[in-house]
């Protein structure tokens, strides 16, 4: 039975991303569904309705048109409150829901019985995360740019050039997290000659981070003792922790904020998931940064939506298949046809099947494999 794929227009402040480019609907098309994407959806990310009408979607004039006619709903951020009276009961959603760090959505979601798949926690056999990885590749490139303009004097900033010019030292930049977003982060920090330093409490992951960067970054196994003093040290400090699913830890405590030099800059990548800095608190690119215990702050909640087009190409390259898939097959069925999709169950039958999210909320847990299997 062919399945009506829903986009609407992302409605979280300054979010230019759209769920699902032009030609996404031609694949779809082929497959024998329908598409309706919500007029000026994808105007954020360059692509007008005249592309999306080309490529056999239906253009709607109002999100209730586009939630009312489709079985599936793909968004790129998770829903606000403003949409929750759009979704009728055992809808499905493919999107971002972070749910760790939203109980309200995490309710919801269960007692509307909406059949929720989040792209953070789709994951492969080998551990990765095949649609969170695209965005924590922008968000931590973009991490190092925002740093560096905000410890600019205009911006509040200690008035450092990241890279020092001859006869200067550089700024220290350090990274607490290993994965794609600090990997990416140390990449463009080094491009900028900042001098890096990067804790993970993995050891396989710093020795791949050695074979990649060799002796131009610090690489550091923490205790409390060693991330306090990376973090006074440091005139930059990026948050890239993740918890696949979970809520982040509070790794950087007040004090360790509070030992840094007034106008460094600390950027909380996890802040989505409720940030790894005790001081963070999320943001908006039209209000992105405050300042606590003299250091500014930048924890925008959607760094990649910034760059909305080169963001959307990204993710809907890695969306794509996974979306025909729970088109042809809805939820359940392309949970039980793909393992990946499986662990990126979040809701189901009115159940909640996360258990790192139950456990963030204190919240009922029901395994996915007793509901499907």
């Amino acid at each position: 039975m062919p399945t009506v794929v829903g986009v609407p227009k992302e409605l979280k402040e300054q979010e230019g991303r759209v769920a699902m480019e032009p030609d996404g609907s031609t694949e779809l098309v082929h497959h024998g569904h329908g598409v309706i994407v919500q007029s000026s959806a994808g105007e954020g990310a360059g692509f007008d309705d005249e592309e999306y009408a080309s490529c056999g979607a239906r253009i709607a004039d109002t999100a209730e048109e586009v939630f009312e006619a489709a079985d599936l709903i793909v968004k790129v951020k998770e829903p606000i409150p403003e949409e929750y009276g759009r979704f009728r009961e055992g809808q499905e959603l493919f999107t971002y829901l972070h749910l760790a760090a939203d109980k309200g959505l995490t309710e919801f979601l269960m007692e509307r019985k909406i059949e929720a798949v989040a792209y953070e926690t789709v994951e492969l056999p080998d551990g990765s995360l095949p649609l969170l990885a695209p965005m924590s590749e922008v968000a931590g490139r973009m991490a190092v740019q925002a740093a560096a303009h905000y410890l600019e004097s205009p911006q509040g900033g200690a008035g450092l050039l990241l890279g020092g010019v001859p006869g200067t030292p550089a700024a220290r930049v350090t990274i607490i997290g290993g994965g794609v977003v600090g990997t990416e982060a140390a990449k463009i920090a080094l491009g900028m000659r900042a001098v890096v330093k990067v804790l993970d409490v993995d050891p396989v992951r710093l020795r791949y981070l050695d074979d990649i960067f060799g002796d131009r970054v610090d690489l550091v196994v923490p205790n409390r003792a060693r991330l306090g003093a990376a973090v006074r040290e440091a005139d930059v400090v990026i948050g890239a922790v993740l918890v696949a699913g979970a809520k982040a830890p509070k790794l950087v405590t007040r004090g360790m904020v509070k030992s840094m030099r007034d106008g460094s800059v600390i950027v909380d990548v996890a802040v989505d998931q409720g940030g790894c800095v005790e001081t963070s608190r999320p943001t908006t690119h039209s209000n992105p940064t405050f300042v606590e215990e003299g250091v500014v702050h930048y924890c925008v909640a959607n760094i990649p939506g910034a760059v909305a087009r080169t963001s959307t190409l990204a993710l809907t390259s890695a969306t794509l298949p996974y979306l025909v898939k729970i088109a042809d097959l809805g939820v359940e069925g392309a949970a039980q046809a793909d393992p990946a999709l499986l662990k990126g169950l979040a809701t189901l039958q009115g159940s909640l099947v996360s258990e790192p999210v139950a456990e963030a909320h204190d919240l009922r847990y029901e395994s996915v494999e007793k509901l499907i299997c």
